[in-house]
Formats: structure tokens, sequence, C-alpha cells
């Protein structure tokens, strides 16, 4: 509370699919029932995947359906001023960011400022959210091939502390690689998510996890004594359709 008024949740949604993964839509259900009102403004940001036109109409056939209004901030072929960029980044109420390129992603949205905006609206209540480089770019630090070879990289957003690993049980060498970076001190500890799971983060604290099948899992992850990491798993709330 500052001055009297109450400042609004800061809440991120790491996911492990959605509507570029999945047929079932169950995880973007979910995510919809986390925004503000019955109609929320959802904002599609495919920046990681150099704004690629199917990845696009994908995002748009899924939620045009949905009760939502969806939108799309492209950024390869900028249309919007500083100004109007601001605008209309602060008047969404879901920002969902697809996923690719970890790295370039953030190096583009700091070209444009996006990252300054998105700390802005994170601060005024919008639910942030996204899937692979989508999730990773909300961490202070993440487990990436955005370089080619699985690496870390310490040089996210900070939004959430600690790091993220998506797609831990589905990518050859994943787990391994991001075990080792964490328990070797290159990454601080972090959250890995398998393909399925659903985790809702609150000023930075774990309130929600999901998962829309029971094999599904989510683990913290953390360096042990003797040089060698920790997991432990979430217990994940099935979602069903």
């Amino acid at each position: 509370m500052t001055g009297g008024t109450v400042l609004p949740a800061r809440r991120a949604v790491l996911l492990g699919g959605g509507f570029s993964t999945d047929d079932d839509g169950l995880l973007d259900d979910w995510l919809l029932g986390h925004a503000r009102g019955p109609r929320p403004r959802v904002c599609f940001v495919p920046t990681a995947s150099g704004d690629a036109p199917a990845y696009v109409e994908r995002f748009l056939d899924a939620f045009r359906s949905r009760a939502c209004e969806p939108s799309v901030l492209t950024l390869f072929r900028r249309e919007l001023d500083d100004e109007a960029l601001r605008a209309f980044l602060l008047s969404q109420d879901v920002v969902y960011v697809g996923g690719g390129n970890t790295a370039n992603l953030l190096a583009v949205w700091r070209t444009h400022g996006v990252d300054l905006l998105l700390r802005e609206a994170y601060d005024r209540g919008t639910l942030l959210c996204g899937i692979s480089a989508g999730a990773n770019c909300w961490a202070a630090g993440s487990h990436t091939d955005s370089f080619g070879p699985l690496t870390y990289l310490r040089d996210g957003l900070g939004l959430l502390p600690g790091s993220v690993c998506p797609h831990y049980d589905s990518e050859p060498g994943r787990r391994a690689s991001y075990r080792a970076a964490v328990a070797g001190g290159a990454l601080p500890a972090g959250w890995a998510l398998e393909d399925g799971v659903g985790a809702l983060f609150t000023d930075g604290r774990l309130t929600e996890a999901v998962a829309r099948n029971p094999e599904a899992r989510l683990y913290r992850v953390r360096a042990g004594l003797g040089g060698e990491a920790v997991e432990r798993a979430v217990t994940c709330r099935p979602l069903r359709a």
C-alpha cells in the first residue's frame, strides 16, 4: 500500500504448453481464468520467433473464439511510435509471449524499450505469461538453446527471482544441463517445467501449479551439498476438459 492506495498483485505465468503445442486448450483456458475482467484484452508477442506469420495466425485462430479480445504486437515491422506503444501495452490485461530465441527476444525488446514497458505493465497488474522463450524471459536467468548448444543465460528481465528451464522432459539434455548449471552456480535456483505444466507466480512466489496430463511435473531445482543439484517435485492440480 502506498499513500493509502492498494497496489495490484504482480502476476506471471510460466506455460509448458498452450495453443502452439496442445489441442485441448486446457492451459490457455486456465490462464484466461486468471485474467482481469470477463473479456480480457490478450496481446500476443511473437518477437522470439521473428514475428513468424504462421505463429501469429495460430494464436489468432485459437483466441478469436474465446471470451477475450486478442491482438498482436510485432516489432520487426513496428507500426507504433513510443507513445502509442506504451499506451497499447499498458491497456492489455494479458501479455502472452511466444517461443523461439530467448537471447534475441531480450535484445529486441531492449532496443525498443519494451522491457521497461512490460515491467510497468507488470507493476500495474497486467498478467504476463509465455511458453519456452516466453517463459524464460521473465526470470533473472534461464536455460536456453539460443546460442545453439544448451547453455545458460543470466540476462533475463528479473521480474521473477531465480531461473527457469522449459521443456525439462521433452528435449534431450535439458535436465542434465540445467541441473549442472544450477549445481555449479552458473544459474541460481529455479523452476523446471515439463511440457503440460502451468505455474502461476504472485509477487514472485509460486501460488498455483496445474497440469494438463497426470504425468507432467514442475520441479524446484537448487544447488545441494557435494556439488550436485537437488530437485523437488511440486504437486500440480490436474486440469480437466
